[in-house]
């Protein structure tokens, strides 16, 4: 059973708000931890929650929707107070929130959508997200045949940031300067298969690509792989999340763009609302939040973290802010943007 206890109940009873944070757990259901970011999400998480005195729990769903549930299932009996989940497939999650409803338990919708307004909604903005690839690829190629490598079909994230590239592509796509002509969805956003859907794509079109928008940087190091696997370096790619080995490439010339969103920045924010949440704050009163309505229709409590796209021109900031060292950044660039030069 949930041990909710809220922060009037506790300040009446004379607990200080660091005993009472020592009596909370909260439970984080990780999708997977194939890519880098979610380890740095999970960081950021503990590292909070340890401030706050408050412990943690996780599961890892290993890409499986199925296990996702019975991981949201054991934290559950394990008594956690709030949830985190990053959902492997948005349409399948809807019985563990269904089942955390029934404890009390409050659960975060952690950077990917659940259609369910009693879930709070934690990302970043996602289709600016997409703008910003588009821009940074359109500005490197204003023309010519474009391919676009989508994230997974079951992450409603991977529809958000194709509708913002398009809001960007599509003026130059009906004065007839650029052409889509391939197109991917990326089973799980794995690497391998988003290699595998651009060497269809190549293969199919001759190698007559000019650009390609990739949603993240692991679908980009997979087209990157099969460009320069034909030789193709210096085509403009698009990605995001920051991951050390895309700023690498940036800095070496065989990436345009990482749209940058920090993720300690959003691991933080996470663990904090939870606290807030499993004290009985109602999420309309987290500070920060507002109401966002769903592609679907759905009215949701929300709160939208802001991007940043990092090109050559300003590599420096992630240094600057501790994010990758300049030796991480630079390995291998010679003569390259700042602050490789």
């Amino acid at each position: 059973m949930n041990k909710l206890l809220t922060a009037a109940v506790a300040a009446t009873i004379g607990f200080s708000s660091a005993a009472w944070a020592d009596s909370l757990t909260i439970g984080v259901s990780w999708s997977n931890f194939q890519e880098e970011r979610w380890q740095t999400d999970e960081a950021a998480i503990r590292a909070a929650l340890d401030e706050a005195g408050a412990a943690y729990v996780s599961a890892d769903a290993q890409s499986s929707s199925s296990k996702q549930l019975s991981d949201i299932e054991s934290l559950i009996a394990q008594g956690v107070d709030a949830l985190i989940v990053l959902a492997q497939d948005a349409a399948a999650i809807g019985p563990a929130v269904q089942a955390a409803a029934d404890e009390g338990i409050p659960v975060i919708a952690y950077d990917r959508l659940i259609e369910d307004d009693r879930a709070f909604y934690l990302t970043f903005d996602n289709v600016e997200v997409g703008r910003m690839q588009a821009r940074a690829v359109l500005e490197q190629a204003p023309s010519g045949n474009y391919v676009m490598i989508k994230g997974s079909p079951t992450d409603p994230n991977a529809d958000f940031l194709r509708g913002g590239q398009q809001e960007v592509l599509q003026a130059a796509i009906d004065a007839g300067d650029i052409t889509i002509v391939g197109e991917a969805y990326t089973d799980a956003w794995l690497p391998a298969n988003a290699q595998r859907n651009m060497e269809q794509i190549l293969t199919a079109q001759d190698n007559m690509v000019d650009a390609v928008v990739a949603s993240n940087d692991g679908t980009a190091g997979g087209a990157v792989a099969a460009l320069t696997a034909q030789g193709m370096d210096g085509i403009p790619v698009s990605g995001q999340d920051g991951d050390h080995a895309a700023l690498n490439r940036i800095a070496l010339g065989t990436q345009t763009v990482s749209v940058w969103k920090d993720a300690r920045d959003l691991g933080r924010n996470a663990a904090e609302i939870a606290v807030q949440l499993a004290g009985g704050t109602a999420m309309a009163d987290v500070e920060g939040a507002e109401m966002w309505t769903s592609p679907a229709g759905t009215e949701m409590v929300s709160m939208f973290l802001e991007p940043v796209p990092i090109t050559r021109d300003n590599l420096s900031l992630v240094v600057d802010a501790g994010w990758i060292s300049q030796e991480a950044l630079c390995q291998g660039v010679s003569g390259g943007p700042a602050p490789c030069d």
